[in-house]
């Protein structure tokens, strides 16, 4: 066991200490899209306007290299999706083969007498070794890899530390939560799924009320959105759309990324309208009007409680499915292993290396599920912001780190979010249809 504890600490020296040199924060360079709306002439309104055409002549707006170096990042991405999830399953292997979860189980139990609190201190062990086995890993694709393509800002120092940050959240929720599931597995048996099903349900409203007001603070620093024609718009699009006006902030994300973004959280008064410097700074107006209407229509059409409950369905679903194949597992290899029975803590890889594999799998259900909501919300933004340059121009964007066209089905596997040629092409359609509502209200502008 102590050279289990010597190897770990190893891990950790070689991820803080060996890192490439490339690992040095980088520049965006000619990835991004200067500031400023930009309309392509086949785009302007008139009678012969083509929805085809006005869109194509947007994604012409990427140079080859930008296109090349988008393709790369986002592709890259689905080998990352892959390698992680083995990468996960080698972690529950190491810790069941090398008897560290054994003895991570037998020191809670020699320190405690009570089973919760035993439950609960393994689970924060896991939650430590799980950090750092897994952080070479973290730092290629989380630090190394978001350098290398210009879209993080942060030395090694200040991502380090928001890591630890996240650890430490995980450390003073999950031991607790877990140790409730393992509760329910002594006292209902194959039907913990359930309880836990219900659980998460009750997590996910509360996580969502308190994660601006608690959470999102330790990140980044919140202040009240700066004054000028930016705020004005602002306020009148979320007076428009009847949402609260009265914690409307900025955020600094340029500390960590170069992406831009926004978003509207929290509820039962906690809502909090949020947009990052990278938008305020790098964008136009009718940009940011575009991506606040987009947001505001998650909070309009409730989309956070909708999305809850289809995640509860899908955890349920995730529970039920590790539940059967963890007592399956369990009955083969248990003794093998040291292990106990489904209620023993040191089994605990072993379920979640089963949890893994349903939502690797199920990746492309969960992805279909959000990317709908966010169809719905760009449709929404349309209508309330009037702003489809500024919607085509922001995902143009988006779209110099996502791949701008995939296939049919690499989208419905791969995409959270609509793509940049559906997003431009919906902004398309939205204008040839209202052109003359547009003429009626203002010319269209100019960049």
């Amino acid at each position: 066991m102590r050279s289990i504890l010597w190897w770990l600490m190893g891990v950790l020296a070689l991820a803080c200490f060996a890192l490439p040199a490339q690992a040095a924060p980088g520049a965006p360079g000619a990835r991004e899209f200067p500031p400023g709306l930009q309309i392509p002439e086949a785009a302007r309104t008139g009678p012969d306007f083509d929805v085809d055409r006005a869109t194509q002549a947007y994604l012409d707006l990427l140079t080859p290299e930008q296109r090349a170096l988008s393709d790369a990042y986002f592709e890259g991405g689905y080998w990352l999706q892959l390698w992680g999830f083995l990468y996960g399953l080698g972690v529950c292997a190491l810790l069941l083969l090398s008897g560290l979860s054994r003895w991570m189980r037998d020191l809670s139990e020699r320190l405690l007498r009570r089973t919760y609190l035993q439950n609960a201190l393994y689970v924060a062990l896991w939650l430590v070794a799980g950090f750092v086995l897994a952080l070479p890993l973290s730092i290629y694709a989380d630090f190394y890899r978001e350098h290398q393509y210009g879209l993080a800002t942060q030395d090694f120092g200040g991502w380090f530390g928001d890591q630890l940050k996240g650890l430490a959240i995980g450390l003073v929720v999950m031991p607790w939560l877990v140790a409730l599931l393992y509760r329910a597995v002594r006292r209902v048996g194959a039907r913990w799924w359930l309880w836990g099903s219900g659980g998460a349900l009750v997590f996910f409203v509360i996580s969502a009320m308190l994660a601006p007001v608690y959470l999102a603070p330790l990140f980044n620093d919140y202040k009240p959105l700066r004054d000028g024609t930016v705020r004005d718009a602002v306020f009148s699009l979320a007076r428009a759309n009847q949402i609260p006006t009265d914690n409307v902030v900025e955020f600094d994300a340029s500390r960590q990324t170069t992406r831009i973004s926004a978003n509207v959280s929290g509820f039962a008064g906690t809502t909090r309208v949020a947009l990052n410097d990278n938008l305020l700074d790098k964008t136009s107006l009718p940009e940011i009007k575009a991506v606040m209407g987009h947001e505001m229509g998650h909070y309009v059409l409730n989309h956070s409680m909708r999305l809850i409950i289809y995640l509860t369905l899908v955890i349920g679903f995730a529970l039920w499915f590790t539940q059967r194949g963890f007592d399956a597992l369990l009955a083969r290899w248990g003794a093998r292993l040291g292990l106990r029975d489904r209620a023993d803590t040191a089994a605990l890889p072993l379920a979640w290396a089963v949890l893994t594999l349903f939502f690797f799998l199920a990746t492309p259900v969960t992805n279909s599920i959000t990317r709908q909501a966010e169809a719905e919300a760009d449709m929404f933004g349309l209508d309330a912001a009037r702003e489809p340059y500024g919607f085509a121009m922001a995902a143009m964007r988006l779209s110099t780190y996502r791949k701008i066209h995939p296939g049919p089905l690499e989208e419905i596997v791969f995409y959270d979010h609509p793509s940049g040629y559906a997003r431009v092409r919906g902004s398309m359609i939205w204008l040839k249809e209202n052109q003359a509502l547009l003429q009626r209200e203002s010319t269209a502008p100019t960049p």
